[in-house]
C-alpha cells in the first residue's frame, strides 16, 4: 500500500497500477515536496522494478477497467537516487502500513476469541428435534395429518422398536427385589432352562395315587424317588448360578470423604451389616476410642 493512497487506510488494500497512477497525477497537479516528487517519478516507470501484489476485493475504488486484473508490477523508489533522510522517511511509511495491517489482524483475531464458539461435535440435540420436529410437520401437513397422528408415518421396524421398549419392565429395586412376584419371576427365569420329561412325569403320577399331597396324608413329607441324573442336573444348574453370581460385579461409586474402617471390599460390607445391627449401641464407645479417652491411664 502506498502511503499517499487514498484507500490505505483499508487494511485489505493493496495498490495496483491504478493507484499509482492516480498518485502520480496528483502529484504532478499539486506537488507538496522533493521527497512526493520521486515518489510520483517512481510512479511512472513502474513495470521497469516492481514487487508482486494482489488485488483485493475493493474494484468499486480501482474502477471498472481495472477490476479484472489480479496481479501488477508496481514499482518502488530506486534506493540509490534518494538521500538518507529520504531512505529513513520512506522506511518509516513501510513499517507504518505494516503496523496498521498487523492491528487490524489483531483485531480481527480477538473478535474471533470473543465470538462464541462453533459447535465442536456437530448440531446440537436440541437443533436436531427442531428440526426433524419441522420435517415431521410437513410430511404430516402434506397428507393432511396433525402432530397427534405423527406414528402413522412410522415404519415396521420403528414400530417394532418401540414395543420392545415399552415391554421391557425396569429392573427392581430396594425392597421389590424379594416380593411374591420378583421371586417367581427369578423362578421362571431358573426353570426355563430346566429340560422337563413329561413322559416321566406322567408315569410317576400314575404310579403313585397321592402324587399331590395334602397335609392330612400319611404319605406326608417322604421323599419321592429321584433318579441320579436328575440329581445331578439340580447340582450342576446351582454351580452355574453360583458362578453367574460371583462373575457379576457392578461398578459403584467411590466416595472420598466417608470414613476408612476396612480393610477389603468384603470386610466394609461386614462392617455395614454389623454398624446396622449394634452401631446404635456403640456410638460411646467408638467415640471414646477415636478421642482416645477409653485408653487406660
Amino acid at each position: 500500500v502506498h502511503p499517499d493512497c487514498r484507500n490505505a487506510s483499508n487494511p485489505y488494500h493493496e495498490c495496483s497500477e491504478y493507484c499509482f497512477r492516480v498518485i502520480a497525477q496528483a502529484k504532478r497537479e499539486k506537488p507538496n515536496s522533493e521527497t512526493d516528487d520521486q515518489f510520483g517519478m517512481a510512479a511512472a516507470s513502474n513495470k521497469e522494478e516492481g514487487v508482486d501484489v494482489e488485488q483485493d476485493g475493493s474494484d468499486d475504488i480501482l474502477g471498472k477497467e481495472e477490476a479484472g486484473s489480479n496481479v501488477e508490477d508496481v514499482s518502488v523508489p530506486d534506493f540509490a537516487n534518494l538521500t538518507g533522510r529520504q531512505k529513513k522517511f520512506f522506511e518509516l511509511r513501510l513499517k507504518m502500513n505494516e503496523a496498521r495491517k498487523a492491528n487490524q489482524t489483531a483485531m480481527v483475531v480477538e473478535k474471533k476469541k470473543t465470538e462464541a464458539p462453533a459447535e465442536s461435535r456437530g448440531i446440537s440435540k436440541q437443533k436436531w428435534l427442531d428440526e426433524r420436529k419441522k420435517k415431521i410437520g410437513k410430511l404430516l401437513d402434506s397428507n393432511g395429518l396433525d402432530m397427534s397422528k405423527a406414528y402413522m408415518l412410522d415404519t415396521q421396524e420403528m414400530a417394532e422398536s418401540k414395543y420392545k421398549k415399552w415391554e421391557k419392565e425396569p429392573a427392581p429395586a430396594g425392597w421389590d427385589v424379594f416380593n411374591q412376584k420378583t421371586l417367581y419371576n427369578a423362578y421362571k427365569k431358573r426353570a426355563k432352562n430346566m429340560d422337563v420329561d413329561l413322559d416321566e412325569y406322567n408315569r410317576m403320577k400314575e404310579a403313585d395315587p397321592e402324587f399331590y399331597r395334602q397335609a392330612s396324608s400319611l404319605q406326608y413329607g417322604k421323599a419321592p424317588v429321584v433318579s441320579n441324573e436328575k440329581i445331578d442336573k439340580m447340582v450342576k444348574e446351582l454351580k452355574d448360578r453360583e458362578e453367574k453370581s460371583r462373575a457379576f460385579s457392578r461398578r459403584r461409586k467411590f466416595r472420598e470423604e466417608k470414613d476408612i474402617d476396612s480393610i477389603n471390599d468384603r470386610n466394609e460390607h461386614f462392617n455395614k451389616k454389623i454398624e446396622r445391627a449394634f452401631g446404635q449401641y456403640t456410638v460411646e464407645i467408638k467415640n471414646n476410642l477415636e478421642r482416645g479417652t477409653a485408653l487406660p491411664d
